[in-house]
């Protein structure tokens, strides 16, 4: 390991790990476009593998970052892309993925099986971050305030049985998403009892397992964690109701504002839910928490991030960037962090 990292940049070699197979195949192309161009100017070698294509790689590196008539994508061609990598003397490959098969512990544990090192948290925490409904009873064990809920799944639900829990738990609004799926894919707020069955069909559309919980009204807060270390408090205003897929993808659709306008005492506690929650996953190397914060000053966590986004209007970035990190040496740290963390 030592020895690793003491070698130049120029020797060290890299894999950058993008697309992918999940519905958040285009996702991960921006921040795995805007990883790349780092990893470039920093001087590592960099080889780029697309885990959907298998043994099926693009002869060009910009080919990966296009928009693209939809190739034969399959998760079941992640294991030969993988192996593949053992006759290319990587050192790390860079997990510029988003969603299933990428924050779930999927791709970790091919990585460990072919004793390759990758960034990012490792095989147990990547699938707990993204099973929301386990995570959150961590989360809660661990005295981390989290909205209240539960899971249901496909084709064994009553919804006779849901709106009574709705009427007696929660009351409306109430959120509606997927279990296991990231930038609000599959997320409904419900306003009333009439739009819970269309809400349900459309989660159950991404995922088998949906989470019910009641919608906490306030602020968009999230907060970051690079190598063990809380970032400042970032606030989001979207220009829609909730942070939705266009407010995060498009630039000019959300404002940030970082260190975020709270009271002290406030954004350290805030700081100290994100890494308790971070911590009792077992997270490793960076992350970013994400909480609502009501109106009587009360934070929720919804969830940990543990691959978040790393294009030109994602948060990781700006929060380092608050604290003097520039992008580039964002990227480094992590590079950094995986040889640290094993």
């Amino acid at each position: 390991m030592d020895e690793l990292l003491n070698q130049s940049k120029e020797q060290l070699s890299i894999a950058l790990i993008v697309g992918g197979a999940s519905s958040e195949r285009e996702v991960s192309k921006l921040s795995s476009k805007s990883i790349y161009t780092a990893l470039k100017k920093l001087g590592y070698r960099v080889t780029i593998i697309d885990p959907a294509l298998g043994l099926n790689q693009l002869s060009n590196d910009e080919e990966y970052f296009k928009p693209e008539v939809e190739k034969k994508l399959s998760t079941t061609n992640y294991p030969l892309a993988v192996q593949s990598l053992l006759d290319k003397n990587i050192d790390l490959a860079f997990l510029g993925l988003h969603g299933k098969w990428g924050e779930d512990g999927t791709i970790q544990s091919l990585f460990e099986l072919c004793g390759i090192r990758y960034t990012g948290s490792g095989v147990l925490a990547s699938a707990l971050s993204m099973d929301k409904g386990k995570a959150k009873i961590i989360f809660k064990d661990n005295g981390v305030s989290v909205p209240k809920g539960l899971v249901i799944s496909k084709n064994s639900y009553s919804l006779k049985d849901i709106l009574l829990s709705v009427k007696m738990n929660y009351g409306f609004p109430i959120v509606i998403k997927p279990n296991d799926e990231g930038s609000t894919m599959g997320l409904t707020i419900c306003t009333d009892e009439s739009e819970i069955e269309k809400a349900l069909e459309f989660s159950f559309s991404y995922s088998n397992k949906t989470i019910i919980e009641e919608f906490i009204p306030g602020r968009e807060l999230t907060v970051g964690i690079l190598d063990d270390k809380v970032l400042p408090v970032l606030e989001i205003k979207p220009k829609h109701e909730l942070y939705d897929f266009e407010c995060k993808y498009t630039t000019g659709m959300s404002e940030y504002i970082v260190p975020a306008e709270l009271d002290e005492e406030i954004s350290k506690s805030i700081q100290e839910q994100a890494l308790k929650a971070y911590l009792s996953l077992g997270c490793r190397g960076y992350a970013r928490a994400d909480f609502r914060l009501s109106p009587e000053n009360k934070s929720y966590c919804l969830e940990v991030n543990t691959l978040p986004g790393m294009t030109s209007t994602s948060l990781l970035p700006k929060m380092a960037k608050a604290n003097g990190i520039s992008f580039e040496d964002l990227i480094k740290q992590i590079v950094d962090l995986s040889f640290k963390n094993g």
